[in-house]
């Protein structure tokens, strides 16, 4: 097969995990080179031998600058690993590509990640164990797990998250059209090193905007101390609202140290809420590409169908990219305030798990 070429550092996570399942070379020239600071970032790097960990035959070549980049990949293998994160990166930028490729790996995938938790940037672990954890086995991906051991704060961080994952043989296609109605919501308001009060700060503040179109409330508070809280002071909130047809959608605000009041923080993050609520689509925003994924991964018995809201960039470019790595091809039909996303999956098994 050819070689894929592509410019610049954009959308590198997603060009490396669709190298991986496509198992297509790829060459990325010119990252940031004009920059002030060229080449690979550190989270970019450490996110590139956190790959060359779980796998097996990748041979990975990076210029002396870091602006050149060429991935082959190899044999998803999985294993037990143990892995430090950059602090200026949550450890979420790391397992939400993975949990694109683990049920493609040879043996159960056991990860444990050290560093930043929450942060500004990327969705917040609680989220990710809440809601990307729950979309997985919407899509058929069964026992994937997601454990927080500690909780680290940007930018000091100190954190540490358990991810597991085992390997699955065949997706079977999806057929998700139905959101339901929204039923309840859910929540945690989180503070490390800072004082507990900041907590039920942020919860009466949430609940006083999501109260008055929902009476099935519950924000949960987790203070931690010492050890498990990390090395920075901060706090944040991540609220879930869980449809009648089990569909989840997600909001998350933190501030590190303590430069926004509580209160502010939490009625932000509520109206945020709302926001992905008044979306017609089954999942929220952030986990649309997590969703076309496992569509293209699946069996070809039957279409996958799914209903999304407008596509976000991110989403539009990755749907670019598996056109690119695995030739296949949507179709959409548009609707009110939403869009039916289906295709024929690629019926991609997983080659490494014996069938009898």
């Amino acid at each position: 097969m050819s070689v894929l070429i592509y410019d610049g550092a954009n959308f590198l996570r997603q060009r490396l995990v669709l190298s991986l399942i496509s198992g297509r070379t790829v060459q990325i020239r010119n990252i940031r080179s004009d920059s002030e600071y060229p080449g690979l970032h550190d989270f970019e790097a450490s996110f590139i031998r956190l790959l060359d960990k779980l796998t097996d035959g990748s041979r990975i070549t990076i210029n002396e600058t870091g602006t050149n980049l060429k991935f082959v990949p190899g044999q998803i293998v999985g294993g037990n690993i143990v892995h430090d994160c950059p602090p200026t990166r949550s450890i979420t930028y790391f397992l939400e590509p993975i949990a694109m490729i683990a049920p493609l790996s040879k043996t159960k995938i056991s990860l444990i990640l050290k560093g930043v938790t929450n942060d500004e940037i990327d969705i917040s672990i609680d989220t990710f164990k809440a809601v990307t954890i729950n979309v997985l086995k919407k899509l058929g991906i069964d026992n994937a797990e997601c454990t927080i051991n500690k909780r680290g704060i940007a930018p000091g961080g100190g954190g540490e998250v358990h991810f597991a994952c085992p390997p699955t043989k065949v997706l079977k296609p999806i057929n998700i059209l139905e959101e339901g109605k929204t039923k309840r919501v859910r929540g945690i308001a989180y503070t490390a090193n800072v004082t507990p009060q900041f907590g039920g700060r942020m919860v009466d503040a949430a609940r006083g905007v999501l109260n008055d179109y929902l009476p099935d409330v519950w924000i949960f508070t987790d203070t931690k101390k010492s050890d498990a809280s990390g090395n920075s002071p901060g706090y944040g909130i991540s609220l879930v609202a869980e449809t009648m047809k089990g569909c989840l959608k997600a909001a998350d605000e933190m501030v590190p140290g303590a430069d926004i009041e509580p209160e502010v923080l939490g009625k932000r993050c509520a109206l945020r809420l709302l926001e992905e609520i008044d979306l017609d689509s089954i999942v929220d925003s952030t986990h649309q590409c997590l969703a076309l994924h496992y569509m293209s991964l699946s069996d070809d018995v039957a279409p996958s169908r799914v209903r999304l809201a407008k596509l976000s960039p991110t989403t539009v470019q990755f749907l670019r990219h598996q056109s690119d790595f695995l030739g296949v091809r949507f179709q959409f039909k548009n609707e009110e305030d939403s869009v039916i996303c289906s295709c024929i999956g690629l019926n991609i098994a997983n080659l490494a798990r014996r069938t009898f």
